[in-house]
């Protein structure tokens, strides 16, 4: 699938994959600082999300397949690769399939492990909006403020919204699909093979993702890998902690 991406700066290549319900353009920011250092930045929508095609194949041998083709057709060498939850694992699957493409990994508040399913309260929210009676932003904010209590993941949600040509409220990416295979999300990510690539696992230190007895795991998968706790940050490092995260992002990729 030819997946729809922002580009910014020249240099080295860095490609970005946000996580579930998320889209490039919440790397924005981030990716013109990467940019600025001299990073051929690449900020990729993966599929079912964003501007790229929806499909109902929805895995992340999939999504894997997907970055694939998107080096291949940019002649993409020697790349940086860095994903937030679902783009984590995705990065993963990639990386322990097609090792030979890449120079860094750097995956953000995920484990390769199983994650049982929890996102209960979010589905349920999104399922209840009916575009063929909600006709404003605002209608749609409170339909989600009777599930969701957090300010930044409703915001977050809302992000998705866009006006299509017939003048209907739609969400951007493929509900549909995502509700129906959700399980996928959790999915182990394995291999009989590891990556010796450098790898940078960074986790916040209110987050329960990637816990102290994962590293067994992810040592298992990725020998030449360090991880990093982010003082004070939860799920969303990059987001919460933005100066910390670019910071030790940038010290990682310039060893």
């Amino acid at each position: 699938m030819k997946l729809f991406y922002r580009k910014y700066g020249q240099g080295q290549a860095l490609i970005i994959l946000h996580g579930l319900f998320g889209q490039s353009d919440n790397w924005n920011t981030l990716a013109k600082q990467f940019g600025d250092k001299g990073f051929e930045v690449y900020t990729v929508d993966q599929r079912n999300h964003g501007l790229s095609p929806h499909s109902d194949v929805w895995n992340y041998k999939a999504m894997s397949d997907d970055i694939l083709e998107l080096i291949k057709d940019n002649n993409l060498q020697n790349v940086i690769l860095l994903g937030h939850s679902m783009g984590a694992k995705t990065a993963m699957e990639f990386v322990l399939h097609h090792c030979e493409y890449l120079d860094k990994l750097i995956v953000v508040d995920m484990a390769p492990k199983f994650y049982p399913l929890h996102h209960h309260a979010v589905l349920q929210a999104l399922q209840a909006v009916d575009f063929n009676l909600i006709k404003t932003r605002k209608e749609v904010e409170g339909i989600l403020s009777n599930y969701i209590t957090d300010v930044g993941t409703k915001q977050f949600l809302l992000k998705n919204l866009y006006w299509k040509e017939n003048g209907d409220l739609a969400w951007r990416f493929n509900l549909k699909v995502i509700a129906e295979q959700i399980e996928n999300a959790g999915e182990e990510i394995s291999s009989n093979n590891a990556c010796n690539t450098a790898s940078l696992f960074i986790r916040g230190e209110k987050s329960n993702y990637i816990l102290d007895e994962d590293m067994d795991f992810i040592k298992k998968l990725f020998p030449n890998s360090t991880l990093k706790t982010v003082a004070g940050s939860g799920h969303w490092v990059h987001a919460e902690k933005q100066k910390e995260f670019f910071d030790a992002v940038m010290e990682f990729v310039k060893h």
